[in-house]
């Protein structure tokens, strides 16, 4: 079964299109939180960061990059979150690979929480030893 994002690359669905090269595009996000609200897309079909190859990975914050620049220039924002998110528990609403290149203005009603925990110093260096590369 294709994805939204499928479709829309596909041309199955309309679009407004931002960006497209080999590997990704960009279209503006439907559910605009803000005007210039963009979501950068891989044109394969993987569903989270951890099945992409690393020129894809590279390919999406390229782009978003490139429209985080533009989105300053047109829309002017206070700021700009670029948000991923992974798996229904990481948030990951549609199963493809995209982001979201968000511009923010204080006030606009976007929040991103979360309970802050602080272990230490020692168990930070135990779970750092865990993920070491």
């Amino acid at each position: 079964m294709s994805t939204v994002f499928e479709k829309l690359l596909s041309g199955e669905w309309p679009c407004a299109k931002v960006y497209e090269d080999d590997l990704v595009f960009a279209f503006m996000d439907a559910g605009q939180v803000n005007a210039g609200h963009v979501i950068v897309a891989t044109k394969a079909p993987r569903e989270t960061l951890l099945d992409c190859t690393e020129d894809e990975a590279a390919a999406l914050m390229r782009a978003a990059r490139r429209i985080a620049i533009a989105v300053q220039a047109a829309f002017a924002p206070e700021g700009i979150t670029v948000l991923q998110a992974n798996k229904a528990a990481g948030f990951q609403t549609v199963p493809h690979l995209h982001l979201h290149v968000l511009p923010r203005f204080a006030g606009d009603g976007v929040e991103l929480t979360w309970p802050r925990k602080e272990p230490g110093l020692e168990r930070l260096r135990e779970l750092a030893a865990k993920l070491r590369l």
